[in-house]
Order: C-alpha cells, then structure tokens, then sequence
C-alpha cells in the first residue's frame, strides 16, 4: 500500500467570466522510502496538487489517502489531525506561528505529533544551518532562513509524508544541500516524500519525476 495516494483529483477555480481548470484528473502516488518530485512551469498546479494532497484545499473531484486514511471530504478538524499525525507540510508561504520562536514552532509541532525529543529539535536545526537562529521569531529571519525553519517543522516529527512546495525557494547552494540531505534523510527512514520544485538539484535526488503542465500530467518516470 502507497504511503499517499491520489486518485483522479480535478480542481476549478471560478473567476467572473472564465472557469480556470487548475488539476485535470491527477493522479499520483508515493510509497514509503521514495521521493518523488513534481515539476513543471508556474501555473502547471504543482502548488494546488500539494494542496490537495495534504488536505489544505479540497478537490472538486477525485480523493487523498495518506497511510491508508482517506483525507478528502472529511471535516477540517479531522483533516488537521491527520496532517499533525501524519504529514510533514512546507509551503511557499512558510507554515511558521510568528509568536514563537524557530525552536517552538519546531517543539509545537513534535507536541501534535506526540513525539518528544529535544535533541532532534537542535540536530534538525544544526543540519539546515540554522542553529544559531534557534531563539529568533519569524519576522526576524531572512527569506531563506525562513524556508529553513518550515522544512525544519516538517521533518523534525519523522511524518509518514512530507510534502514540499519549492523547499529550497531563496536558500543558497550550501543550504539548498542541507535541505536535500534532510528530504533524503526522510526518506531513508520510511518517509514517502513528495517535492513540487524547479531545482535540478532537488529534482536528481527524486527516485521518481512527475511532469505537470497546465493541470495534467504528462510524464511519469
């Protein structure tokens, strides 16, 4: 059984005169121990797939399975609590509580996951480069910082799926390979591990490429 399986999803979005078809019947899976990066231009849906796959938008059509469990049509309170016990979330906008600091959003994650283990808060940071940045706020981190610290709250907990969307976006050479080792690092744990990137770098260390182009895919290798 996939770790994460999507079946036929479909996504519309409605302006005043148009209907823009963001996902046109996708369907993927990534199975525990593998990466799997999805590339494709921007408006391709790479961010709205991710979406979808972690319960953060739900699809018009099609359904999300995580570790077996359905996320689709389900009500938001329980999609959140499958995605603390069950998914590790990087987002372009970063998924940071600006009134903690960089070691408290990454503790408050381990908490709703109901895993403890303080020495991974500082092994996790020290990894992505970070460590020095541990007591700051987000308001106080540079862009790429900030990058660092939401891959950090995503695979700190050791989720069944990690999923990430541009996770080395305004992070230079040196810590886009931090970034790269811990998503490897994952998945050599068990993590089934899903990258939405425009990195070469990212996207060699993927076992499996999935190609989007205008909500479709068209290559799956």
């Amino acid at each position: 059984m996939s770790a994460l399986e999507a079946r036929d999803l479909y996504r519309f979005f409605h302006t005043e005169t148009d209907e823009v078809v963001a996902l046109r019947g996708v369907s993927l899976s990534a199975a525990a121990g593998e990466v799997v990066a999805v590339l494709g231009p921007s408006g391709s849906g790479k961010s709205t797939l991710l979406a979808c796959l972690g319960g953060l938008d739900e699809p018009d059509g099609g359904a999300v399975r995580v570790s077996g469990e359905r996320m689709t049509r389900r009500t938001e309170r329980a999609k959140a609590a499958m995605r603390a016990r069950l998914l590790g979330i990087v987002l372009q906008s970063n998924n940071l509580l600006d009134q903690l600091t960089v070691r408290e959003n990454v503790r408050v994650a381990m908490r709703l996951a109901r895993k403890r283990d303080a020495g991974r808060i500082e092994t996790v940071l020290e990894q992505l480069g970070i460590g020095d940045r541990a007591k700051a706020y987000p308001p106080e981190l540079s862009g790429g910082e900030a990058v660092r610290a939401s891959v950090a709250v995503a695979v700190a907990t050791r989720p069944a799926v990690i999923l990430a969307d541009e996770p080395s976006a305004e992070v230079g050479a040196e810590a886009e390979g931090g970034v790269a080792g811990l998503l490897r690092d994952a998945a050599h744990h068990g993590a089934a591990v899903v990258v939405a990137t425009h990195s070469e770098r990212l996207a060699t260390l993927a076992d499996r490429t999935v190609r989007l182009q205008d909500g479709a895919i068209t290559a799956n290798a």
